[in-house]
C-alpha cells in the first residue's frame, strides 16, 4: 500500500513573529496567511520490518534508520529522525519526499515537510488525526523534538489550508478560516507577484536574535511586534471587505516595522530590489519568512505588472505569479492508480521513479 499527502506552502501577510515564543503567551498573537500552490510531498509504504527507509527527491539522499537503535541528529534528513522519534514507531515505514521549495525560501517549506510526514505515516499505520493534531504534532517534531528555532503559524497553515487569520495564546491557538468572496481572491491574485532573491537564510539565527531583544524587552522590538499584531486586524479587515489598495498598502508598513526586529532581517542589496520596485510602481511589499532572504512578496498596480516583473528580473530577481491554494493537507492511497509491482520495494529501488504524483485525487486527513 502507498500512501501519499501533500502539504501547501504559505505566504504570511501579517504578524509574523507574534507567534515567536514568548510573545503569544504574554500579549497574544495574530497572524494573517494563505496557502499557495507550492507543496511539500511524502509516499509512505509500510515495510515488514523495523527499518525506515528515507529517500530525498530534492537532494538524492538515501538512508535507513533501525526503529531499535539510537537515531542521531546530525544535519541529514533531520526532520524525518525527528518525526520517527516523536511518533514512537512500531513498524518500518519507506519514505519518499519532495519539496517545491528549498529550506529558507521563507514559505514555510520546513512545516509543509513536517506536516506532509506526520500525514502519511499517520495514514500509513491506520491512524487518524484532526487537523489541529496534526498541526500540533508537527510542531512537537519540529520546534520541539528537533529543536529548530521559529513560531508556530507555518504547522496551522500547511494543515488547515487557504486563508485564515491564526490567533495564539498562552496554551491554545484559534484558526479562523476567513469566507473571502472569490472575485476578490481573483484580483488578489492579480495584483500579487513573487519574487525570488535568490538569496536562503538562516531563520534560526534571525528568530533567535529576535526573541532574545524582545526578553530583554527592547522598546522598538515590543512596539514592533506590536504594530505587525495590529496589523494583521487590520489587514483581514481589508481584505474581507476588498478594499485591496488598503491591503498593498499595509503590506509595506508591516516591512517597515518587521525591519525592527533584527537587523539581519535584510541587507543592502534586499533594500536595493524592494526600492526599485516601489520605484518602479508597486504599492507595497515584504519579505516572507524570517526575513534575510527568500522570496518578496509585492503588490503591484495591474498595468505596471509586467514592468515591474521585467525590472527586478533584471536586477537578477525571479518572478513568478501568485496562485492560492485552498485546502490544507491532502492525503490519498495510490495504489489504485499505479501498476507499481510489489509495494515491499525500498527507497534505492526503481519504485522512486514514480513516486511524484499531483492532482491525483485526495481527501483530507
Amino acid at each position: 500500500m502507498i500512501t501519499r499527502s501533500k502539504a501547501p506552502l504559505r505566504i504570511s501577510f501579517a504578524g509574523g513573529g507574534t507567534d515567536v515564543p514568548p510573545y503569544p503567551s504574554e500579549h497574544g498573537g495574530a497572524v494573517l496567511s494563505a496557502t499557495i500552490n507550492k507543496y511539500a510531498y511524502v509516499s509512505a509504504i509500510l515495510r515488514p520490518d523495523r527499518t525506515v527507509g528515507v529517500q530525498s527527491l530534492d537532494y538524492d539522499l538515501v538512508a535507513h534508520y533501525r526503529l531499535d537503535e539510537k537515531i542521531t541528529y546530525d544535519g541529514e534528513l533531520d526532520l524525518v529522525k525527528a518525526a520517527i522519534r516523536s511518533m514512537d514507531l512500531t513498524h518500518g515505514l519507506d519514505l519518499f519526499i519532495h519539496n517545491d521549495a528549498p529550506p529558507g525560501s521563507g514559505l514555510g517549506s520546513s512545516s509543509a515537510v513536517t506536516v506532509a510526514l506526520v500525514a502519511a505515516i499517520k495514514r500509513a499505520l491506520g491512524q487518524q488525526m484532526t487537523d489541529y493534531e496534526l498541526a500540533q504534532m508537527a510542531y512537537k517534531v519540529e520546534r520541539q523534538e528537533l529543536g529548530i528555532k521559529g513560531g508556530l503559524q507555518d504547522q496551522y497553515a500547511a494543515a488547515f489550508g487557504g486563508f485564515n487569520f491564526i490567533e495564539f495564546g498562552a496554551d491554545d491557538v484559534v484558526v479562523n478560516p476567513l469566507r473571502i468572496r472569490p472575485e476578490i481572491v481573483r484580483e488578489l491574485e492579480y495584483h500579487l507577484l513573487l519574487c525570488y532573491t535568490g538569496k536562503v537564510r538562516a531563520s534560526e539565527k534571525i528568530v533567535e536574535t529576535q526573541t532574545a531583544a524582545y526578553v530583554k524587552r527592547d522598546s522598538l522590538v515590543v512596539d514592533a511586534l506590536h504594530q505587525l499584531k495590529l496589523l494583521a486586524v487590520e489587514m483581514k479587515n481589508a481584505l474581507l471587505k476588498g478594499r485591496l489598495m488598503d491591503f498593498g498598502a499595509m503590506l509595506n508598513e508591516g516591512w517597515q516595522a518587521k525591519k525592527g526586529l533584527a537587523t539581519q532581517i535584510t541587507d543592502p542589496s534586499l533594500d536595493s530590489l524592494y526600492d526599485a520596485a516601489i520605484e518602479a510602481g508597486a504599492v507595497g511589499g515584504k519579505l516572507l519568512g524570517a526575513g534575510g532572504g527568500g522570496y518578496f512578496l509585492l503588490f503591484v498596480p495591474f498595468h505596471r505588472r509586467h514592468l515591474i516583473a521585467a525590472g527586478l528580473e533584471r536586477m537578477g530577481g525571479q518572478v513568478v505569479p501568485v496562485v492560492f491554494e485552498p485546502n490544507g493537507v491532502l492525503c490519498w492511497d495510490a495504489d489504485n492508480y499505479l501498476d507499481t509491482g510489489s509495494s515491499s520495494e525500498g527507497p534505492d529501488t526503481a519504485l522512486s521513479d514514480t513516486l511524484v504524483l499531483r492532482n491525483l485525487p485526495g481527501r483530507v486527513v
